[in-house]
């Protein structure tokens, strides 16, 4: 099976589908140069797989190459952020560090 992530900004969030459909979805709020992440999910039939956190690390690493930053109000964004903050710690401003603190 092939799992594909797709920015559909019409929708505000980002999208994974796997073989076509549509299996889960990260939402989010773009206010100029920061993307807000408010929800991540996943159908539950298609869990255990890995297919959230590679929908939430394209979608930070779309948010790097597109120069955003970014603003982990999902938790689960924010605990992808916290497993590889060597890697997305930097996406999040300095001065707002403190207010996503993983949960």
């Amino acid at each position: 099976m092939t799992a594909t992530v797709r920015d559909n900004p019409a929708e505000n969030r980002y999208e994974i589908e796997e073989d076509g459909q549509r299996v889960g979805i990260a939402v989010y709020r773009l206010d100029g140069d920061t993307i807000a992440f408010t929800h991540t999910e996943v159908d539950p039939a298609f869990g255990g797989r890995g297919l959230a956190r590679r929908l939430v690390t394209t979608a930070l690493d779309d948010a790097r190459r597109r120069g955003l930053a970014v603003l982990p109000f999902c938790p689960y964004v924010r605990k992808v952020i916290a497993e590889n903050a060597e890697t997305y710690l930097d996406l999040v401003p300095p001065a707002q560090r403190h207010r996503f603190r993983p949960a």
